[in-house]
């Protein structure tokens, strides 16, 4: 129960209820209190005026002092000076109200003075005043005193059914399969609760999305090991029924090549792997330094194929990036680059920034790609048609994935100014030039 937020809210609102109600209650018996002794006072005060009234007639005053000799009487009536007066009432007692003691408690007497040189003095016990006073503010309070468990009840109620809710959401919720993720509903909702359920449905559809790309991962993953593993296959039977020495040497050097290929495949697969499962770590990285590391790594390449590789820059560039992701991206569209532009072309790795973003672009002057294909080959497995080489379709895949766990963009774009191709990663700030 520590942990429930019904319970917790139940509790702080009863609490609440307690530390606004018992106050309240409380100033209600004192008020009441209050007020009822002031009514006994003025009490004490009417029956003096008409003890003064009754005073003219001879009868009602024999009355009134025969009332004197009751004692159950709660109220008396005493002129003064007279010979009724208690030893215990002063006779130069001033003229008002006065709590006295009577030697067996305290009375409250009022001292009146009707006509010049009598007086009256009305007197009633404090323990039965009090007694009328606290009766009359008990009825106040009791009624106070009953109507907070009642209100602590209602709140719990009603707390108990607006997170009734909560609860149905999340049964329903528990009860879907992992394999088959449907949106919670939406409808009827308290504005607090709405944000929660749309977040949480937000993250279904991404979770169903991912699954979905695994799926087609490992069923692309799969057409493609069959492939050169039926291949392999092929090649060691026929290296088991070579005639020659010589022949078994050849078909053992196309065995190699197959292994080669299905090594790089399975790299690129695990590679990709990886790349979803690992935790990013990001770290200031000089995007100048990087970028002469590759240029120095693909030189000897571009030398072989007399391609003119190049490297322009806006000033040293700091990014916060993970390294080996950036390295990837980066190197991806350097061996892309140099592996489809034409002996004598030009290869150029460009770094940049504005206000917003670091922009990297790498352009070549290859035969570019139809503006159809520029989505499709990111797409794992796929190469084009006519595309040279040995590759897998998972280069461009894998990098696309690094860019987005970086928060960056990855496009190919067609060049305005001559034929090729733009590799181009653009990437948010924070970044600080140097």
């Amino acid at each position: 129960m520590k942990n429930s937020l019904q319970f917790h809210l139940s509790r702080m609102l009863a609490i609440a209820i307690l530390a606004a109600g018992l106050p309240a209650s409380l100033a209600s018996f004192y008020f009441a209190y209050s007020e009822a002794q002031e009514f006994q006072d003025d009490a004490l005060r009417q029956i003096a005026v008409l003890s003064m009234s009754a005073s003219i007639d001879a009868h009602l005053l024999a009355v009134a002092h025969a009332s004197l000799s009751d004692p159950e009487a709660r109220i008396k009536i005493i002129h003064l000076p007279g010979p009724l007066r208690p030893a215990w009432l002063p006779i130069d007692v001033s003229d008002g109200f006065h709590t006295l003691n009577n030697g067996h408690g305290q009375v409250r007497v009022f001292i009146t003075a009707p006509a010049e040189g009598s007086r009256l003095a009305v007197i009633q016990p404090t323990d039965a005043r009090d007694e009328i006073a606290f009766d009359s503010a008990l009825r106040t309070l009791l009624p106070l005193l009953l109507l907070l468990p009642i209100l602590i009840g209602l709140v719990i109620h009603i707390v108990h059914d607006k997170l009734a809710g909560m609860r149905r959401l999340s049964a329903q919720l528990d009860r879907q399969s992992a394999a088959h993720l449907s949106p919670l509903p939406q409808e009827n909702l308290p504005d607090e609760v709405a944000p929660l359920v749309q977040a949480i449905n937000g993250l279904l559809t991404r979770v169903t999305m991912m699954m979905a790309s695994q799926r087609r991962f490992i069923a692309d993953a799969a057409h493609e090991l069959r492939s050169p593993l039926t291949a392999l296959s092929l090649q060691v039977q026929n290296l088991e029924q070579a005639p020659t020495p010589a022949e078994m040497a050849s078909r053992i050097v196309r065995l190699q090549e197959g292994l080669e290929r299905a090594r790089h495949l399975v790299e690129q697969m695990l590679s990709l792997a990886q790349a979803q499962a690992s935790q990013l770590q990001t770290t200031p990285v000089s995007l100048s330094r990087l970028a002469r590391e590759l240029i120095a790594e693909y030189l000897p390449l571009a030398e072989a194929k007399a391609i003119d590789l190049g490297l322009e820059e806006e000033g040293t560039l700091i990014l916060d990036a993970s390294l080996p992701h950036l390295r990837f991206i980066l190197k991806n569209g350097l061996d892309n680059a140099l592996r489809y532009t034409p002996p004598g072309g030009e290869v150029t790795l460009r770094l940049s920034h504005t206000a917003e973003a670091c922009v990297v672009d790498i352009r070549d002057s290859g035969p570019g790609l139809p503006d159809g294909e520029k989505e499709r080959v990111f797409a794992p497995f796929y190469r084009l048609p006519d595309a040279p080489g040995e590759g897998s379709g998972l280069g461009l895949a894998i990098a696309r994935d690094a860019a987005e766990r970086l928060g960056g963009q990855l496009s190919l774009e067609r060049r305005g100014d001559a034929p090729g191709l733009i590799f181009r990663y653009r990437q948010r700030w924070p970044l600080a030039s140097a």
